[in-house]
């Protein structure tokens, strides 16, 4: 089985999207991740760019990547400039990444118009950049921008290009279709060219704005690329980048290539919707393989036929990639995935018990309320534990109240929260003020909680994410909070849901208390 590379560029390229915006913090959570997910390469963005990308770098400089090797990404240098001494590559070289990922221009249009230089000159600049930063980090892979417009245009040039970074020392000759209109069957034609011509490896990178780029992708590596490129959940630019999730099954289960672990192919679904949940996006249901349509049956022939034999109707077993079976009349699945978070959580439980489905139905009833645990495994952790008589309780709500005050026009808002508990050592009255309601009340519950859990002082609130959704009958609106909190060495989510954004926040909140409690 021929061996593919991932390279993921959710938090470069996928950042790009419209609606989205991560944080340094939510860049490192999807670092993290990803890197459990297997991986091969992940992009972590462009070092001289922006501040947010500078600092991701530094922070990331801390994290011991298990599976993954982390890459920064930017251009060819300045041709104003000696290759030392643009500031952009010397960026690129303080994130101290094994792997840089320089991109240049292959469409002579592109030179001309957008570069205003000679073409010449153009080869120059990718040529000594790539030659420079090869001298001086492991490993440099070369996108070509714009390739398969450039080749259309001007194959002699583009090729002349693909040669500057080749006898430079790139490792990988990614092929890139920015603009997203190339067709699968030249896509084919072209990468099967440029495999013969070039000893170094080749790549591809895929825009979906045809609506092919997993296609792209795909039909890339069956004519002899060996990288490919693209994001979680396809996002991107304009229509988005090729979808790893779609991509990486297509390679495992249907090209048979070695890309990933069939047991990590497992949480391909987990994986996709813990991006959706740090990007505030609501998870596409009907998105192959990991959407909750994707080997969902209603009614008919198909339910009598998928219950005797489920590949009449369904193209893998949903197992393989981390998703499930559903039959919509009467739903029959689920405990397999609560069996598997036994384990994951270390639970000392019967996977027979009678529980185990008591725990599946409470999971569809607060998922019907709108509840989603991708991204709040603490909140999934607490409901299983306390299910199987595993939880603890380590303080009683009696009460508390939230003012939100604004004195004068121009002046921002005072929030203050005053909060009484009952915990084993009395009753504990306590106010705070914060940085909106949800801070204050924050602050309110640890300053009750912190002379008896002292540990508590090490948790911050790392992240708050709100979104409006309509869940259940009708149109009862509900309010879904997910908290990321940390304790200097380990990070969870939580997550709340209600009509009351402040009710809601308050649930995710005492599950944070609690999950950190219960660890110690």
């Amino acid at each position: 089985m021929r061996k593919v590379e991932i390279y993921d560029t959710t938090l470069r390229d996928g950042s790009q999207s419209e609606d989205v915006s991560f944080s340094v913090e939510d860049k490192l959570r999807i670092l993290v991740k990803l890197d459990e997910f297997g991986i091969h390469y992940i992009e972590g963005g462009w070092p001289g760019a922006n501040p947010k990308d500078a600092g991701f770098f530094e922070q990331a400089k801390k994290i011991s990547l298990r599976n993954s090797r982390l890459t920064a990404f930017g251009a060819t240098h300045r041709a104003s400039l000696p290759v030392g001494k643009d500031p952009s590559i010397r960026a690129l070289l303080a994130a101290k990444t094994p792997i840089v990922t320089i991109f240049g221009k292959t469409w002579d249009f592109h030179v001309k118009e957008a570069l205003r230089i000679s073409q010449q000159r153009n080869l120059d600049l990718i040529y000594d950049t790539v030659a420079y930063l090869k001298k001086r980090v492991s490993s440099v892979f070369y996108d070509a921008e714009h390739f398969f417009d450039g080749y259309r245009a001007n194959p002699e040039y583009a090729l002349k290009t693909l040669e500057a970074a080749e006898s430079a020392g790139a490792e990988c000759l990614i092929l890139c279709d920015t603009n997203g209109g190339t067709m699968p069957g030249e896509v084919g034609e072209i990468v099967k060219d440029m495999v013969r011509r070039f000893k170094t490896p080749v790549g591809i990178h895929a825009h979906n704005d045809s609506e092919c780029a997993v296609a792209n992708s795909l039909i890339a590596v069956e004519n002899g690329a060996s990288h490919v490129q693209g994001t979680i959940n396809g996002l991107g630019e304009r229509c988005g980048n090729a979808n790893l999730i779609s991509v990486i099954p297509g390679l495992k289960l249907k090209l048979k290539r070695n890309c990933i672990s069939a047991g990590k192919l497992k949480k391909l679904k987990d994986v996709s919707r813990f991006v959706s949940e740090i990007s505030n996006l609501r998870h596409f249901k009907r998105q192959p393989y990991v959407g909750d349509s994707s080997f969902a049956h209603k009614g008919g022939i198909h339910v009598s036929a998928i219950l005797r034999h489920p590949e009449t109707y369904e193209h893998i077993r949903p197992e393989l990639v981390g998703n499930y079976q559903r039959v919509l009349v009467s739903d029959l699945s689920g405990k397999s995935n609560i069996i598997r978070k036994i384990s994951d959580f270390k639970l000392k439980i019967d996977p027979d018990s009678p529980k185990v489905l008591e725990v599946v139905r409470e999971l569809k009833r607060l998922e019907n309320q709108g509840f989603q645990f991708e991204g709040a495994e603490a909140s999934l952790e607490l409901l299983m534990k306390k299910a199987f008589g595993l939880h603890r309780k380590f303080f009683d709500l009696i009460g508390f109240r939230v003012i939100v005050s604004k004195r004068r026009e121009g002046e921002n808002p005072i929030s203050e929260a005053t909060i009484m508990i009952r915990t084993p050592k009395g009753v504990e009255h306590t106010a705070a003020d914060g940085e909106g309601p949800v801070n204050a009340l924050d602050n309110a519950l640890r300053k009750a909680l912190e002379t008896i859990y002292p540990q508590l002082r090490q948790v911050s609130l790392i992240d708050y994410k709100v979104r409006v959704l309509t869940a259940g009958k009708g149109t009862s609106t509900n309010v879904r909070v997910l908290v990321e909190s940390g304790d200097g060495k380990h990070k969870w989510g939580t997550v709340g849901v209600s009509e009351n954004i402040i009710e809601a926040s308050w649930q995710a909140l005492v599950d944070s208390i609690e999950y950190k409690l219960l660890r110690g």
